[in-house]
């Protein structure tokens, strides 16, 4: 029993509340307004406690929020916006973060299932890559949890996924550049598996192919998404030539300004670098970054309105909705230097 008293004074401290009231709501005892009992039952689930049987299937107000890194500003900002809108809603954010090292995606899955969790949202993971392990998802589907994805899942998946285009994307950056006068433009791109990268090349072929001049294939680096990557990816591509590039995500394009920079040329005088996000502070940084913005704000709404129309009716939906991007041209290009 000393277990058992330890938990109910846990609990409620946590809560604010009586030790007598956490024991009423575990023993299904009227006299506690539903607000409190929600808080009483949330509250075990965050301190990892079992809910009593009888009251397993109610799921907790929670919901999973499984982020690939923390690094590029734009998870961080799909977290404010996605975690903002489930607390109106009344639900509370479980936030996991893949760590280099840490905890895996199938390691988070099993443990949101432990935790009773209301559904999950996965904003960008191991769905998006073709060579990745996708065998946790179906406990997510055998369990008929409310699931959402943002951005490009790979065919086998079918989940709620809210996706930015990414082919419109890449149109609207090849579109400005060609614009500009470029003709030798490079593609900056993530991992070769990477769903949204392959869409962004498909859109890169197929665009070329209207304006008569095939892609050249060494004009296409693939690399990580970080800054770093980016850099180093960007170098080998100047050593092609390119008088302008465009790049998956803003951390790689800074990684590209620096390469740049590290050649001795400047940007936009000599190369012209586009990012995709328009996520913190690009717009501070010298030259201000020319970038394809995301809609976060309206996605995250949807990513939210999708999962608790499946909460509440029970049904899962399978759609991929498209979101259009927006360019945002800033400072980073400028006309081509022939």
């Amino acid at each position: 029993m000393g277990g058992m008293s330890r938990r109910l004074a846990e609990v409620a401290r946590k809560v604010g509340v009586s030790e007598a009231t956490v024991s009423r709501v575990l023993n299904e005892k009227p006299g506690v307004s539903d607000a409190t009992r929600q808080a009483v039952l949330t509250a075990l689930d965050v301190l990892g406690y079992e809910r009593p049987t009888k009251l397993r299937g109610e799921r907790a107000r929670l919901v999973g929020l499984v982020l690939p890194e923390l690094h590029n500003p734009i998870f961080p900002a799909f977290a404010e916006v996605i975690g903002g809108t489930l607390a109106q809603n009344g639900y509370t954010p479980v936030l996991c973060t893949q760590t280099a090292g840490g905890i895996s995606e199938s390691d988070y899955v099993d443990l949101l299932l432990q935790q009773q969790v209301s559904g999950v949202v996965f904003v960008g993971g191991l769905y998006a890559q073709a060579d990745a392990a996708h065998d946790h998802y179906a406990r997510l589907t055998d369990v008929n949890l409310p699931t959402v994805l943002v951005n490009a899942p790979v065919a086998s998946l079918t989940f709620a996924t809210v996706s930015c285009d990414d082919a419109a994307a890449t149109e609207q950056a090849m579109n400005h550049l060609r614009q500009l006068g470029h003709t030798r433009i490079g593609l900056l791109l993530g991992p070769r598996d990477h769903v949204p990268s392959r869409r962004k090349l498909a859109a890169a072929r197929a665009i070329s192919e209207r304006w008569g001049e095939p892609l050249d294939d060494r004009r296409i680096v693939h690399s990580l998404y970080s800054l770093e990557a980016g850099q180093s990816a960007a170098a080998r591509l100047l050593k092609e030539g390119v008088t302008a590039i465009v790049c998956a995500s803003d951390p790689m394009a800074l990684g590209a300004i620096r390469a740049v920079r590290r050649e001795g040329m400047s940007v936009p005088g000599d190369v012209s670098i586009v990012g995709y996000d328009d996520s913190a502070l690009m717009n501070c940084i010298e030259p201000p970054l020319t970038t394809v913005r995301q809609p976060i704000e309206p996605m995250g709404r949807m990513v939210i309105e999708l999962l608790l129309r499946q909460i509440s009716s029970d049904s899962a939906i399978t759609d991929e909705l498209f979101f259009e991007p927006e360019l945002v041209v800033r400072a980073s290009t400028g006309p081509a230097r022939e």
